[in-house]
């Protein structure tokens, strides 16, 4: 008994730590929002890109696109122009949009447009980076600042990130000398990013500058410099003007390096205006589409792998083992008397097409009529089997004219009593009949009451939307629900209702 015993938590710990932990991967590290209500922001970013062509020139426009290969993913990307071929290639870690034509005269209007979201995948590309790099040259009274400044950095640093983000710091020192000598007078956030280059670069540390856009519906703005290193594990981001380390959720990293956003042949004045918005959708839609759209295939083995008219009938099937739950709650715990554990389900089943109050008056209707008739047919000394197929008859044609009359009156709900389950209503019936012939009226009517007061609440629950979505999103935590029920089976302890009818035993143990 001990090893019984033994074997059962065991497997009960083993089936509720396992469907915890698929949970809480899917939730965590999938990212899989856990309600259906969630929502996930959309933005739609158009990049407007104005020039002037020169008349008899072929015109060849260059633009950086955004690379989206770490946090975001590309749901629509458009290349908006009119008599231009387009095509993007990959250049130095950066992809770049380039748009020709052989003839174009006057103003000229092209336009880029981004559909994103932020990716869902766990299977982010790592990060690679550079963790050495040479020196960039200088002499003279520069090479001598330079110097003077790398001291206190590298004494008051202690890796990458302190290094870069203590340079950052004296590079804006407005009262230290050998800043300004490197500055020349150019107080410019460039021209900051450019001597922070080179002070690294004597100090052996890698530097990159990242070009960002903000996620931030509202008026147009242009590209902000951000700098980032390389630390051997991440890339270490750092904002160029005060040395913070971290690059902020709302930015969108759109190009790297110190080349221009747009380059030009062929045409003048180029300008790029970045407009953006957002519209917020379904989570778990939106989630499909990063699916779709990556080769991680995250959902693809999941229940929204199947077709949509599948996952119509998983929906409710999930479903039957919370119904099972309460049925067991319900007899086991209260002591609720019922027809069997899975007739009550089956009938909230049911109910999912007749509604609750329309299926509980034609439940109610149909099997009075039905064990009136079971009552007659007992008189005529008949068989099982041809009792039952009278009264599977009888429930077909009941359903038939109350289906018929419900269109006659336009009450159009009475047309789904043609899917109540008749068979479910035959057994109901004999089963019911049994037992007003081996307990009696009182017995059969209150087992009868308590099967259609359990699958009514098995009902409600069953229909509760956002446990539907859980339980069919996270399906794995009905594992959880298998070891409740085995640790239900062995419950040997006093119903609730036993403790009502066995009182009098209480009072009568009580001291006089």
């Amino acid at each position: 008994m001990r090893a019984l015993t033994l074997h059962l938590k065991v497997l009960i710990g083993v089936l509720v730590t396992l469907g915890l932990a698929i949970t809480a991967y899917q939730v965590l590290v999938l990212g899989i929002p856990m309600t259906e209500d969630e929502t996930d922001d959309l933005w739609n970013i158009d990049a407007k890109i104005e020039f002037v062509a020169n008349p008899k020139e072929s015109v060849k426009v260059q633009m950086f696109v955004p690379p989206l290969a770490q946090d975001y993913i590309s749901l629509n990307e458009s290349f908006i122009a009119n008599n231009y071929g387009v095509s993007v290639n990959r250049v130095d870690g950066n992809r770049k949009a380039t748009w020709s034509s052989r003839r174009a005269t006057g103003n000229q209007t092209l336009y880029y447009r981004l559909v994103l979201t932020k990716r869902y995948s766990a299977d982010k590309p790592k990060p690679k980076g550079p963790v050495f790099r040479d020196s960039l040259p200088v002499e003279g009274a520069e090479k001598v600042a330079a110097e003077a400044l790398l001291a206190p950095i590298r004494q008051h640093s202690a890796d990458v990130e302190t290094f870069v983000s203590e340079a950052i710091k004296r590079v804006n020192n407005p009262k230290d000398d050998n800043a300004k000598l490197l500055l020349g007078g150019d107080p410019s956030v460039a021209r900051k990013a450019q001597v922070t280059d080179l002070l690294l670069s004597i100090a052996h540390v890698p530097m990159e500058k990242v070009h960002t856009i903000r996620l931030e519906a509202g008026t147009p703005q242009t590209p902000e410099l951000w700098l980032r290193s390389f630390n051997g594990k991440e890339w270490l981001y750092f904002n160029p003007e005060t040395g913070e380390s971290g690059l902020p959720a709302d930015r969108l990293l759109w190009w790297t390096g110190d080349e221009p956003l747009v380059s030009i042949d062929g045409a003048r004045k180029p300008l790029v205006t970045f407009t953006l918005s957002n519209s917020e959708m379904n989570a778990i839609r939106l989630a499909q589409l990063t699916d779709e759209n990556t080769d991680a295939d995250f959902l693809s083995y999941s229940l929204y792998g199947l077709p949509l008219q599948t996952q119509q009938s998983f929906m409710v099937m999930v479903m039957i083992p919370i119904g099972v739950l309460v049925i067991l709650v319900l007899r086991n715990l209260i002591g609720l008397q019922t027809l069997g554990t899975f007739t009550p389900v089956l009938i909230a089943l049911a109910f999912r097409e007749t509604q609750l109050d329309f299926g509980i008056l034609l439940f109610t209707f149909i099997t009075a009529l039905g064990l009136s008739l079971r009552s007659y047919l007992e008189h005529l000394k008949l068989q099982m089997l041809p009792r039952l197929s009278v009264v599977l008859t009888f429930v077909v044609v009941l359903i038939a004219a109350i289906s018929l009359f419900s269109h006659k009156l336009g009450l159009e709900r009475g047309l789904s009593v043609s899917l109540f389950p008749m068979v479910i209503l035959t057994m109901t019936i004999e089963r019911l009949s049994i037992t007003w012939e081996e307990r009696g009226a009182s017995h059969a009517m209150k087992v009868a009451i308590g099967t259609l007061f359990a699958a009514s609440l098995a009902y409600l629950i069953m229909t509760v939307k956002e446990l539907t979505y859980f339980v069919f999103t996270f399906p794995a935590i009905l594992l959880v629900l298998v070891g409740f029920m085995l640790a239900m089976g062995r419950y040997r302890g006093y119903r609730l209702t036993e403790l009502v009818r066995f009182r009098a035993f209480l009072k009568q143990d009580e001291p006089q």
